[in-house]
């Protein structure tokens, strides 16, 4: 397989554990816990957040100089910026066109959202939490 490849799965793999935690922990906190859809996605995004980091710190970029507490919180900002695009999202469902079911919240966020905001997390992560000069067998590209 080559490193293009590996990385690639590797990130989709890491990415789909959290999304399975954001989703799931969004769907609980939004229905039966009963809090808005802001709270709940700012809640399930915390969690995402660090099964994706652990995911790629010790899986796809296990090879990468990633030491210390820099690189956790530059994955933090970036996938800050990640969430902020699926706050928008929900917001402007939600409270911009009225579509403020649960399902129209979790489509929003979950769906829409997320992969608006994974394709500038992979970006942002590749970039600048783990960039070619600090890995092993990268493609740059």
């Amino acid at each position: 397989m080559t490193a293009a490849r590996r990385e690639l799965v590797g990130f989709a793999t890491a990415g789909l554990l959290a999304y399975v935690t954001d989703l799931a922990l969004f769907t609980w906190l939004r229905g039966p816990a009963g809090l808005d859809p802001l709270t709940a996605k700012t809640l399930a995004f915390a969690a995402g957040c660090t099964v994706a980091y652990l995911g790629n710190a010790h899986g796809t970029y296990r090879h990468a100089q990633h030491r210390g507490v820099r690189p956790y919180a530059v994955f933090v900002a970036v996938n800050l910026a990640g969430a902020l695009v699926q706050l928008l999202c929900i917001a402007v469902s939600h409270y911009g066109l009225g579509l403020t079911s649960q399902y129209a919240d979790t489509v929003s966020g979950a769906g829409i959202g997320m992969a608006l905001a994974t394709i500038l997390r992979f970006w942002g992560t590749r970039t600048w939490v783990f960039p070619a000069e600090g890995r092993v067998g990268s493609w740059t590209g």
